[in-house]
């Protein structure tokens, strides 16, 4: 068995064209995140857990910012990759555990479908993975509504023989 943490922290941006994507999800009105690929922090946050457990480096390793071929890539694609490196590696994924640090957006409308989401890509059900949104009481740059800061935690088990 092994368990695995990942963060991730995106600063939102003004730039009208970027959309925010969150745990694969479009989210409609909400300013976009900064970053190299969709700015996807969820799945950022689930890629260094995953890696983590298996102890196979972090997502820059893999996917460094300074490569255009992931410039504005969907992140689940990153994530495809990282759980099958943690397959690869000998490990299955028991379950992931998400939490997200947001004054906005309001995420409760849209679990369910990151849910769903992630599960597919990740070769998982639904029911392996939990999400959980909650603000930080207006304290920090969180609250000020710079960016969304997200943790998540990754049990592995080895593959089954």
């Amino acid at each position: 068995m092994r368990v695995g943490h990942g963060i991730d922290v995106h600063a939102f941006t003004d730039d009208p064209e970027r959309v925010c994507v969150l745990g694969g999800v479009v989210i409609p009105g909400s300013r976009g995140l900064a970053g190299h690929s969709d700015g996807d922090v969820v799945v950022h946050a689930i890629c260094d857990a995953v890696l983590g457990a298996a102890a196979l480096g972090d997502i820059g390793h893999y996917f460094p910012d300074t490569d255009p071929a992931y410039r504005n890539i969907r992140s689940t694609r990153l994530l495809e990759r990282v759980v099958a490196e943690a397959e690869a590696a000998g490990y299955k994924i028991g379950n992931v555990d998400v939490t997200v640090l947001a004054q906005e957006p309001r995420l409760a409308p849209h679990i369910s479908a990151m849910r769903a989401v992630l599960a597919e890509v990740m070769g998982i059900s639904a029911g392996q993975i939990s999400i959980k949104a909650t603000t930080t009481e207006g304290l920090g740059f969180v609250g000020r509504r710079e960016g969304v800061e997200v943790h998540a935690v990754c049990f592995l088990r080895g593959r089954e023989e």
